[in-house]
Order: C-alpha cells, then sequence, then structure tokens
C-alpha cells in the first residue's frame, strides 16, 4: 500500500497509428490507476480496427488517457474524454491538445453526472471505471437511456474479472469478450 499523499509517474505508450510510439506521462496521486495494458489495448484495437478510422469516440472515466488517445492516433474523427480529477484534466489537456488539436476534448466532471448534459451521439464509448465503485452499469444504463449512442455503436465495458461483469442494456450484443489478469474485456454492439 502506498503510503497517502505519495506521488507516483506513470507512462503509456501508444502502440499504433499516426502517433505510435509516443509516450504519455500521468501522475497517480493516491495509485488507484491502472491503465489498460500493451496486450490488452492491442487486443480491444484489433477488435476495432474496421470501426475507429471516423468515429466520434467517448472515453468515460478517461484516467491515464490511454483508450481515448489510441483511437485517435488510429484515426477515430474526435474523442471526448471524461475524467472527474482535475490534475488529470490538466495532464490529459497538456499532453493530448498538441498531439490531436482540436480533434480532442477534455471534460472535467464526474461521468454520471456529465452524461445527462451530452447531446452529442457516440459510435465507439469505453467503459473503464474504477472496479470497485459499481460505476459501469448505471454508466451502460445512462448511455442507453439518454440516447447517447449512434445506430450499431460499440461500447467496451472493462471489469474485474473475479467479479460478476456489470448488466448492460438488452439492445447491447456481446460480441467479443476476454479475461486476462485481473481483467474482463467486453465489446458490445447497439442493436
Amino acid at each position: 500500500m502506498k503510503p497517502r499523499g505519495k506521488t507516483s509517474r506513470g507512462q503509456i505508450r501508444i502502440i499504433g497509428g499516426e502517433r505510435r510510439g509516443h509516450r504519455l506521462n500521468f501522475v497517480d496521486q493516491r495509485g488507484d490507476l491502472r491503465p489498460s495494458s500493451d496486450r490488452m489495448r492491442e487486443t480491444l484495437f484489433n477488435w476495432l480496427q474496421a470501426d475507429v478510422p471516423g468515429a466520434r469516440v467517448l472515453d468515460l472515466f478517461a484516467g491515464s488517457g490511454a483508450l481515448g488517445a489510441e483511437a485517435l492516433s488510429r484515426g477515430a474523427a474526435h474523442a471526448v474524454l471524461v475524467e472527474r480529477k482535475r490534475e488529470r484534466c490538466a495532464d490529459l489537456s497538456r499532453q493530448l491538445a498538441p498531439l490531436f488539436g482540436e480533434r480532442v476534448r477534455v471534460q472535467c466532471a464526474d461521468a454520471l453526472k456529465w452524461l445527462p448534459r451530452s447531446s452529442e451521439r457516440f459510435d465507439l464509448v469505453f467503459i473503464d471505471p474504477p472496479y470497485d465503485l459499481g460505476l459501469a452499469e448505471p454508466a451502460c444504463a445512462a448511455l442507453e437511456e439518454l440516447g447517447l449512442l449512434a445506430d450499431d455503436a460499440l461500447i467496451y465495458v472493462e471489469s474485474r474479472r473475479q467479479a460478476d461483469a456489470p448488466a448492460v442494456p438488452a439492445s447491447w450484443d456481446l460480441v467479443r469478450d476476454k479475461d486476462g489478469g485481473d481483467v474482463r474485456a467486453r465489446l458490445y454492439r447497439k442493436h
């Protein structure tokens, strides 16, 4: 367990696309960030390779920004990254704006409170909240209820492998899934 107040620095690498190999740094004040591993991101973006170019992307619970940055690097039209912690928002804006310009927008907000304020419809959504807070299920429900998903939208939901997978709306079909380490990765398509 890390001592309270201890700051750790981390780094992720964009693994594909126009910014392949670029490293993003992040500060983890409480040791609660767990960016998706290179291997899991590689698998996910292999699943998504035909769907990312031109996509409107939403990265809820953005954290390190790994998923949103990867989508932008691989040709997403634009991405909205929603992160609650101010220092992480500042990091994301500082690092991603020079790489992706107006294609990226960082929203510093609680994801579940931000969703009702959005009027945009998304083609691809990443839901990867802190595992133990129970946020994935309400986020999935809100996306559906608020009409924020485009027709045939893809939704990636990551959760703890040892726990039950979060319930998703009945209109979502499971198209891919993978377990690895502590992670359960599921990709759904809205029908």
